[in-house]
């Protein structure tokens, strides 16, 4: 083997999990470096990108095509499908677009669903099945990856509050401004999918966030069987810490009090790394942020380590009227700390 084979790293098996803008904005970045031919892996090393997706939302179009046609939810599949498309041209825009609202009788019913959640709600009718229509829109749009929701059951969110109340349903419990104390599926024992668990068994790397903790990451750490099958897995286990709290439901929250609340809802031990944002944060945005009951999520160093975690910190923020990460180096952090200088 030649040194210049060697200095290559291997093809890699990534599964992405979560859901939300969060998700999203991590594929996109994440295709640009997925292999489109078997020997094109020296240039871009991930082989198999996969990502794992949130199917509890109840708001907005997908809650209305939900409680219409029965089928799961398809609003943050469908903006994953966008983010992993080939080159988000006109189909991508085309699954994005969004009716407006119309006075006429005719149209009314159209206002606020957009055409990807329309396409995917038809496929579904036609086959029958949520995750065959998943599959099939992603040849459409020639995504670079593949997407799986977490479960192929309708499942809600309920949550215990800080007060002892119970709330059902995602939209109720990210507008309950309330801390959350404890969050579980209806029904409990939902089944996950085959294709997960083997993309679980199979991954070199699996990433966790960013996205909402409540709401789009521990969903799919609850679906019976996935926390067993991640702890199984020889993948290295990343999450990657959000920029911002959020509104009640993670005030006042480190980087280590979000990595509890997993380990409290599923097991201790489940995640190898973090990876968290040291950056500057513009003074306008924090001040903007924190009159809407949030701020800047604190990495509390310490206690990540004492939590058997080791940690890598870069600046990851993207401004722009809002905080997010910037997600062309967040996959350049990825794919240097976990790809690049891994063992061979």
């Amino acid at each position: 083997m030649t040194p210049k084979s060697q200095a290559r790293p291997q093809p890699v098996r990534i599964v992405a999990v979560g859901g939300g803008t969060g998700l999203s904005a991590l594929l996109r970045g994440l295709k640009e470096h997925v292999a489109r031919r078997k020997q094109d892996t020296s240039r871009r090393p991930i082989a198999d990108l996969a990502a794992v997706v949130t199917v509890t939302d109840d708001g907005g179009s997908s809650g209305r095509l939900r409680r219409d046609f029965q089928i799961l939810p398809p609003g943050d599949i469908r903006n994953c499908m966008v983010a992993l498309s080939k080159d988000e041209a006109l189909l991508s825009q085309l699954f994005q677009y969004r009716f407006p609202g119309s006075r006429a009788p005719a149209a009314r019913g159209l206002g606020g669903h957009s055409f990807g959640n329309l396409f995917l709600t038809a496929l579904t009718q036609v086959t029958g099945d949520f995750p065959e229509a998943v599959r099939l829109s992603g040849q459409v749009l020639a995504i670079r990856g593949r997407i799986f929701p977490s479960t192929a059951q309708n499942v809600t969110l309920e949550a215990v509050l800080e007060d002892g109340r119970r709330v059902a349903g995602e939209t109720r419990i990210s507008r309950s401004r309330k801390p959350i104390r404890r969050l579980r599926l209806v029904p409990r024992r939902v089944r996950p999918l085959r294709e997960v668990l083997e993309a679980f068994r199979n991954a070199d790397l699996i990433t966790f966030g960013p996205g909402s903790l409540y709401t789009s990451i521990l969903p799919n750490l609850l679906v019976a069987g996935v926390a067993a099958a991640l702890r199984r897995s020889s993948a290295v286990k990343v999450f990657i810490s959000n920029l911002m709290t959020q509104p009640g439901e993670t005030l006042h929250y480190s980087a280590a009090d979000h990595v509890r609340a997993i380990y409290e809802h599923t097991a201790p031990g489940l995640f190898d790394w973090v990876v968290a944002n040291n950056g500057p944060i513009s003074p306008r945005l924090v001040r903007r942020y924190r009159a809407q009951g949030a701020e800047p999520v604190r990495i509390a160093l310490e206690e990540l380590q004492q939590l058997g975690l080791r940690v890598v910190l870069d600046d990851l923020v993207e401004e722009d009227g809002l905080v997010r990460h910037n997600p062309a180096r967040l996959t350049r952090l990825l794919l240097e700390e976990f790809i690049e200088r891994r063992p061979r």
